[in-house]
């Protein structure tokens, strides 16, 4: 008995020091990526295009981050993205939920055709001309409601929302309409409140897709620089570097001679490496206030009553 024990201990041990390694080649492997980007962000263009940059600068300097902010376009830009993205995830949210809601109660009668109905959009689309017409035809053009109208619900997240709903005991509804409650106080007062794992999962989901596009804007408001994205502006700073190729390195300053200082140049890489950090870290701020949810939003209608 003894000695099985012992065996049992021993086997632990070793899947615990597999495991380990296992996570810590897992983790090493995803923050790698992340880590060289921020390295060559920092590093000397000119001296990047030497290579060997790894996880850490060799030549430290901020002119990279300079030239992207240079143009001055970019904090108003930034303010139209952040506008974009709260108001987007938040109406997303609280619309879809209400009609997710209304489709998990099994008295309302319309509630599978209406399914349907949201469902074959997820595998039919007119295609972008006639989105192009539509949105033309609501005077969306131009406007800063291009960005919030199209997306205020979502199909996925209605099935997702609504089979979470329907894993909520049906007892606290049915408590609620004793007390007096109607169903606009139902769904603020007791289905909105539950929901908020799966909310969270469903407001990043939002919020990462409308923070980091940026062809609607190419579509429906390149004409009008006012109502300009953080990532178009980063777009058309990113295409006019790869215009230049390599004679990049030359047009904002003087070649790096060798010496261990850093030179006012920029290169595509570096111009690449510093967007993709720029449009990155909002998104990385949000999430550990969203993490705790994360996991169960996940895990959602898994178990049911």
């Amino acid at each position: 008995m003894k000695k099985k024990r012992n065996a049992s201990t021993l086997g632990d041990k070793i899947f615990n020091i597999v495991n380990g390694i296992i996570m810590l080649i897992v983790v090493t492997t995803t923050l790698y990526p992340f880590l060289n980007t921020i390295a060559i962000s920092l590093n000397d263009a000119t001296d990047t295009m030497k290579g060997g940059i790894y996880v850490l600068p060799r030549i430290w300097t901020t002119y990279n981050y300079k030239s992207v902010f240079a143009g001055g376009t970019l904090y108003q830009a930034f303010f139209i993205s952040v506008s974009r993205t709260v108001l987007s995830a938040a109406l997303n949210i609280f619309l879809t939920t209400m009609l997710a809601y209304a489709l998990s109660r099994k008295e309302y009668f319309l509630r599978k055709p209406i399914t349907i109905l949201f469902v074959m959009t997820m595998y039919f689309n007119a295609g972008l001309i006639p989105n192009y017409f539509l949105i033309k035809d609501l005077g969306l053009i131009n406007h800063f409601a291009v960005y919030i109208v199209p997306g205020m619900v979502g199909a996925f997240n209605l099935i997702i929302i609504r089979t979470y709903i329907k894993s909520l005991p049906d007892s606290m509804i049915e408590a609620a309409k004793i007390d007096g409650a109607g169903e606009f106080r139902i769904f603020i007062r007791v289905i909105f409140p539950l929901c908020k794992p799966v909310l969270a999962v469903v407001g990043l989901f939002v919020a990462v897709g409308a923070w980091g596009t940026w062809f609607d804007t190419y579509l429906y408001a390149s004409s009008k620089q006012s109502l300009s994205t953080l990532q178009y502006e980063m777009m058309k700073i990113l295409a006019t570097s790869m215009q230049t190729g390599n004679n990049a390195a030359t047009q904002f300053g003087q070649h790096n001679t060798g010496t261990n200082t850093a030179s006012n140049t920029v290169t595509p890489q570096s111009i690449r490496a510093a967007l993709t950090i720029v449009t990155a870290v909002p998104i990385l701020l949000v999430y550990p206030f969203l993490q705790k949810y994360f996991v169960v939003g996940m895990n959602v209608g898994s178990v049911k009553e």
